[in-house]
Order: structure tokens, then C-alpha cells, then sequence
């Protein structure tokens, strides 16, 4: 008897968003098919060298979108530059504009607004990432492929394992727990915590962050969507 035929495999990039005093509970992911991984993080790495050389932002610097976006920290080896605020929203302007023309990427984005706070919003972000979770899945399966999910973190809230032990092995396409992993350790990982945060801003639409409005737009393209989801 011949073997089934293997899947395609799908490597997803997962970082949440969102904050307890706006009521915003975000999760957003950036997807490619395994056989793309070495293209993409080629096209990664080469964006990260053009910043260093013309931004002399190093390679190994973490491009943690809060931190960054914000003002905090140093990123550039050029004292003057790290004086100019706004230099840092055309870093990320570049960077969107790298990933809305890659033929190797998805992305997308569920939320909820909520008025619960405390306990129960943690209940809440639980919930919207079981969602997220779910319909991963479903998408998997309907198209064939099985998934590979990658968190930012290091597992300690087990939430999130108990969102994928949830799904039903005889039709589940993630594969195993989530796979955690610290955003500096991962280019990938990191560019998931910015389409987390462009997200986060696009639903929230807080006025002095109006620079960061059209990020999340911008991947309307590659969005599985067609923009955030809420759940």
C-alpha cells in the first residue's frame, strides 16, 4: 500500500496586542508555507543589513515594536539619530512597505472590545486567542496543509496550550502546543510583534498615534482577512 501523500506545512508567527485599559484584546500572525522559510528570511535579513548600513541600526537589535515606535532605547549606533523620534515610524513605514510586496507572506488579525477588566479580561484575551486558534485550524484543514504555530513568550501562561488541547485530533492541522519563542531570538517573531501592534493601533485609532493608521492598511493585500476580525 502506498503512503498518503504528505501536507504542506505553514509556519505562523503569532504576537498578541492590545491593553486592559483601552479594552482591546489583539492577536495578530504573519504565515508562509515551510518551502518558503529560507526566501523569506533571506528578504528578512536582507532589509535588516540595508538598516544597518543606512540607519546603523545592528542587525542583532531587537525591533520591538513598542519600545522602538515610542521613542525608548537607543537602536542606532548614531547618537543623533536616536534624538529623532520620527525617523523611527519610516523605519517601520519601509519595513510594511517590505512586507505588503512579499510573495511569501499572509497575514491577519482577531480582536475583541471588551469593558471587562481584571480577571475577566484576562478571560477575554484567553477566549479571542481560542479563536484565533480555532479558525487556524479550520483553514488548515479545508485547504490540506498542517501548521506549525509560533508564540512570542516563554509558555509560562498555559493559556495558550489549553487552546490547542482543545482541538479535536482526529480533524486537527495545528500540530502539537504552541512552539514559544523570545522575540530577539527570531526576525520572524519580531516582525509579528509589528503587524501585532500596526493592528492594535489601526483598531484603536488613537489620535496621536495617527502616524502608525495606515500600517495595518497597508497589508490589506496579504491579509487572509481582508483586515482585523473580530471574534
Amino acid at each position: 500500500m502506498n503512503p498518503p501523500p504528505s501536507k504542506p506545512v505553514r509556519l505562523i508567527y503569532v504576537d498578541d496586542s492590545g491593553a486592559e485599559r483601552s479594552g482591546y484584546a489583539t492577536f495578530s500572525w504573519l504565515e508562509l508555507r515551510i518551502d518558503d522559510w529560507q526566501v523569506a528570511l533571506r528578504e528578512v535579513l536582507d532589509w535588516r543589513h540595508r538598516l544597518a548600513r543606512e540607519q546603523q541600526i545592528p542587525v542583532i537589535y531587537e525591533l520591538h515594536a513598542t519600545k522602538f515606535v515610542n521613542g525608548r532605547g537607543d537602536p542606532s549606533l548614531d547618537p543623533s539619530w536616536n534624538r529623532h523620534k520620527a525617523k523611527r515610524s519610516l523605519v517601520v513605514d519601509d519595513a510594511f512597505r517590505m512586507l505588503a510586496a512579499a510573495p511569501w507572506l499572509s497575514v491577519g488579525t482577531v480582536y475583541s472590545q471588551t469593558s471587562l477588566r481584571g480577571r475577566a479580561f484576562a478571560d477575554e484575551r484567553s477566549r479571542v486567542y481560542g479563536e484565533l486558534v480555532t479558525r487556524l485550524d479550520q483553514r488548515l484543514t479545508a485547504a490540506g496543509e498542517l501548521g506549525i504555530l509560533y508564540m512570542d513568550g516563554d509558555g509560562t501562561d498555559r493559556s495558550y496550550v489549553a487552546a490547542h488541547r482543545e482541538l479535536k485530533l482526529a480533524t486537527r492541522s495545528l500540530i502539537e502546543d504552541p512552539a514559544f519563542q523570545h522575540s530577539h531570538s527570531s526576525h520572524l517573531v519580531q516582525f509579528a510583534d509589528l503587524v501585532a501592534y500596526a493592528g492594535y493601533q489601526h483598531v484603536l485609532q488613537l489620535p496621536e498615534k495617527r502616524f502608525a493608521w495606515p500600517w495595518y492598511p497597508s497589508l490589506s493585500g496579504v491579509d487572509v482577512n481582508g483586515g482585523p476580525l473580530a471574534v
